[in-house]
């Protein structure tokens, strides 16, 4: 059970249930249930591994010892005596808070006092000495059921008119996806940074949209807003559902904002695409136009691969890095910026370029230069405007060796939403949540975040004072590496 004093120091250094009761509207009489007691019920319901019905929030605050009770509005002295909250001011100050936060005329997207209101919820909970201790964010989307039936065949109302019909995984071993209806829930968990040290992987940001909408450029804000609160932006790890976007919803408002992209390529973008000034386009670089096309068209290493497999693998990354045109100078402020040829830069050996002929012949060498040499062939440097990889670019070559120990962090994505959907602790699957509309889903999803951040919490201490009572013994930190046993080990020797 997480403790009231911490959901409290979350609550307030948010700041906003203040912010909330002054958008509120006045009534007759004052309420019984403030907005700060009201978000503390929710995150205590929450942490109970209880659903997110306003019920078990009214019975999570009628819980709590009687000096809380008072303390927080759920037990109040009226003329009649001591008067204990009712489910129908739980429900009443809940209705006022989300339709403050919400929009007049809803459309699938939530409004900006929402979507602050979650960020400031959200950063909150995560404790001081995490907040700068990684820069990198592993990102995913991943559905969000709504508690409406679908509408109809052939009409479109229903009980969420915000809600819409989205495809998901189906986690078998065919590769067709299914339909739910509901929404698509984005979030961005903190991954350690490359040569850093290990972090709690927190919830660090969040939002919802209907499925009538793309998540994509619906979150894409939301990272690009992390500067101007103080939060730089370092690595963006994300799969080929993101990079696959047009680069004005994803990959050009993330660079813009300081971010270096670590990402999967679609199949369709991979390989060479097109040419720029005679130098061949392909996997986020520019090549030699001689580059042998074998190397042009290496995909990522298999998870099934052996060691002998990922050592071929990298030794032919290692090659088509060596065909590679080498940049001279970073992105300038409208992000241009410029390169030249291997042979130029001492990598390959090729006739146009009389120096390089000296070089040592553990290089590779372009037997049968181009006829007719383009720009890239026979000017010093060529400059590569923005838009030539602004969909593939990213921090390492893809898919080398380096890329795919950088990418491998992404999967503290996938672990975000497996702990958010554990049947063990809050199972966010349809009917956790009977409320419907975007507002009062946001508020609850965001809720179950700062829970979730605070069990992540606590198991990340506990392991690491295991890992130091284990240190003063002299003995290795605790594996979490899970040990299979197979067949063969189960299968008694023969006489």
């Amino acid at each position: 059970m997480i403790p009231l004093a911490r959901l409290e120091e979350i609550t307030d250094a948010s700041g906003l249930a203040p912010r909330i009761e002054g958008m509120l509207p006045a009534g007759a009489r004052a309420r019984q249930l403030p907005v700060r007691t009201l978000l503390l019920g929710m995150m205590l319901a929450l942490a109970d591994g209880r659903p997110a019905h306003l019920t078990r929030v009214r019975r999570a605050l009628a819980g709590l010892p009687e000096g809380e009770q008072r303390r927080l509005g759920v037990l109040a002295d009226w003329k009649g005596g001591p008067h204990l909250l009712t489910y129908r001011q739980v429900e009443y100050t809940f209705a006022l808070v989300t339709r403050a936060l919400g929009k007049g005329q809803p459309d699938g997207l939530p409004p900006p006092q929402l979507q602050r209101a979650c960020d400031g919820l959200l950063e909150a909970s995560i404790p001081a000495e995490f907040k700068d201790a990684s820069a990198s964010l592993a990102v995913d989307w991943s559905d969000l059921e709504s508690f409406s039936r679908p509408p109809p065949h052939g009409t479109s109302g229903c009980a969420d008119p915000e809600a819409s019909w989205g495809h998901r995984k189906n986690n078998l071993l065919r590769d067709e996806d299914e339909l739910f209806f509901g929404y698509y829930l984005s979030d961005a968990v903190m991954v350690p940074d490359e040569q850093g040290p290990p972090v709690p992987e927190l919830a660090r940001r969040m939002t919802a949209s209907s499925c009538r909408h793309d998540p994509v450029p619906a979150f894409t804000p939301v990272l690009t807003a992390l500067p101007a609160g103080g939060i730089p932006l370092g690595d963006v790890l994300s799969d080929s559902g993101y990079s696959h976007r047009v680069p004005q919803n994803w990959a050009s408002p993330l660079r813009t904002a300081g971010a270096a992209l670590v990402q999967d390529l679609h199949p369709h973008d991979r390989g060479p695409k097109g040419t720029h000034q005679g130098a061949v386009i392909a996997n986020g670089n520019l090549y030699c136009p001689c580059t042998p096309r074998p190397l042009l068209e290496l995909a990522p290493l298999p998870r099934a691969a052996t060691p002998a497999q990922a050592a071929g693998h990298d030794a032919r990354t290692g090659e088509a890095a060596r065909y590679k045109l080498s940049r001279l100078t970073a992105d300038d402020a409208d992000g241009y910026h410029r390169v030249r040829c291997p042979a130029a830069a001492g990598k390959v050996r090729c006739p146009l370029q009389p120096p390089s002929m000296r070089l040592e012949r553990d290089r590779p060498e372009i037997l049968q230069p181009p006829e007719h040499p383009q720009a890239c062939c026979t000017q010093q440097t060529i400059t590569v405007p923005p838009d030539v990889l602004a969909k593939t670019a990213q921090k390492h070559d893809y898919p080398s060796a380096a890329w795919r120990r950088s990418y491998a962090r992404r999967s503290g994505a996938e672990r975000g939403f497996a702990t958010a959907k554990d049947p063990a602790s809050n199972d966010i699957t349809r009917g956790w949540c009977r409320l419907m509309g975007l507002a009062p889903l946001m508020l609850f999803t965001v809720t179950l975040l700062v829970v979730r951040n605070q069990r992540i919490l606590t198991a990340w201490n506990a392991r690491q004072e295991e890992n130091q009572r284990r240190a003063a013994k002299g003995l290795p930190p605790k594996t979490r590496r899970r040990r299979r046993k197979t067949l063969t080990a189960l299968t008694p020797a023969p006489p």
